[in-house]
């Protein structure tokens, strides 16, 4: 009689993109071992790991980007619409469409490219969840059609198979090149220079580990006697205790006495440290060129001038405005696919939040010069 029994309307259907579990040999990815994207996604993963302005210019650029909301002209619909927005399940442990869009664009700005996958209920009626696919699960190709994208995944024989549901999953390639299906990091050409930071660094970190760890060199040099110089072995023995007992001792100070022609020297005093403020500022202005990151918006207090920030947010703007518009196709198509579920139906638009105040101000001066220049202009006719 089970059978008869309604399903719960908040269960979920299967998540095609997850991997599953497979039973082989301890080593088996050297059957499938793909250089050209898993080791450039373990790359991209180590490199953010490895240089912290590197993954602080992805995150402030994903917080920038900012939220949406849904503008429809039918007020019902654009309630019921953002309150999908804001409460539709994403992964394991976030809500809101926002969190899925965030989660999607750091994926998209490291890897190049973002999945995504729309998981509705059992019942097939509406979106139960949304789901940020890992790289490393599934593979993209075309069919003879090189228009035709399909997002494909290993079955338990090892075999490459599309996956069933295409019209539930979400691509999108940031600045793919010509005949590719893969898009393009914007880390891209980043370890190269990052790689030359990391050996300043550790230079850095050598070289202070061997000032605050301070080595010493004690040469024992015996006099002419012929009996002093029979013992010379038995006495720089007994040097080389005294001093290891001298600089061994905790607690306090402790001296070092000795008879005869000895000498110490700190070993390096001698030889001057490199001066690293340049070449470190001329790898991170590489960087920051390359991630199009204002330096004042990483902490970074270099030399500028009011009206040349200015232009550094200008250009941020438009960098932003770029994201914004590879994200909204994924938006619209979540979107929509809540429409059909729900059996509506309804033209929208997506408004993003203004990126900063200062875009508010603008704007608002703006409408200040426009109503002051038709006032104007009332004044001129009546005349």
């Amino acid at each position: 009689m089970n059978f008869f029994k309604k399903r719960k309307k908040s269960e979920y259907s299967a998540v095609q993109t997850v991997q599953t579990p497979q039973r082989k040999h301890p080593f088996y990815e050297l059957n499938n071992y793909n250089p050209r994207t898993q080791a450039e996604y373990e790359l991209y993963t180590l490199l953010r790991e490895a240089v912290p302005i590197i993954d602080a210019a992805i995150c402030k650029t994903v917080r920038l980007v900012g939220s949406f909301k849904i503008a429809c002209s039918d007020k019902w619909i654009e309630n019921q619409l953002n309150k999908f927005i804001s409460q539709v399940k994403v992964n394991s442990c976030e809500n809101g469409l926002n969190a899925f869009i965030s989660t999607y664009l750091d994926q998209m700005l490291t890897y190049g490219t973002a999945v995504g996958e729309i998981i509705p209920n059992t019942l097939n009626n509406n979106i139960s969840a949304l789901y940020n696919a890992s790289l490393k699960n599934i593979q993209l190709k075309t069919g003879k059609n090189p228009l035709n994208l399909e997002v494909c995944k290993e079955d338990e024989n090892g075999k490459i198979i599309p996956l069933r549901y295409q019209n539930l999953l979400l691509v999108t390639p940031l600045k793919p090149e010509p005949g590719q299906i893969y898009g393009t990091s914007i880390l891209k050409g980043l370890p190269f220079v990052s790689g030359i930071l990391l050996n300043i660094y550790h230079s850095i970190n050598a070289n202070w580990e061997r000032v605050g760890n301070v080595r010493f060199a004690v040469t024992y040099k015996p006099g002419p006697d012929a009996s002093e110089k029979a013992y010379a072995k038995e006495r720089a023995m007994q040097v080389a205790d005294e001093w290891s007992r001298a600089m061994s001792s905790c607690g306090g100070v402790s001296d070092f006495v000795s008879v005869g022609d000895v000498s110490i020297k700190v070993i390096g005093a001698d030889n001057q440290v490199l001066d690293s403020q340049v070449p470190v500022r001329q790898m991170l202005e590489q960087i920051v060129a390359k991630l199009a990151i204002p330096p004042f918006i990483l902490g970074l207090s270099w030399s500028t001038t009011e009206k040349m920030s200015a232009q550094q947010a200008d250009i941020l703007t438009s960098e932003l405005e770029f994201y914004r518009r590879c994200l909204d196709p994924v938006v619209e198509k979540i979107c929509n696919k809540w429409l059909a579920f729900n059996g509506l139906y309804a033209d929208f638009n997506i408004i993003w939040d203004n990126i900063n105040l200062q875009d508010e101000v603008e704007t608002a001066n703006a409408r200040l010069m426009a109503a002051r220049a038709a006032e104007i202009e009332k004044r001129l006719e009546k005349i």
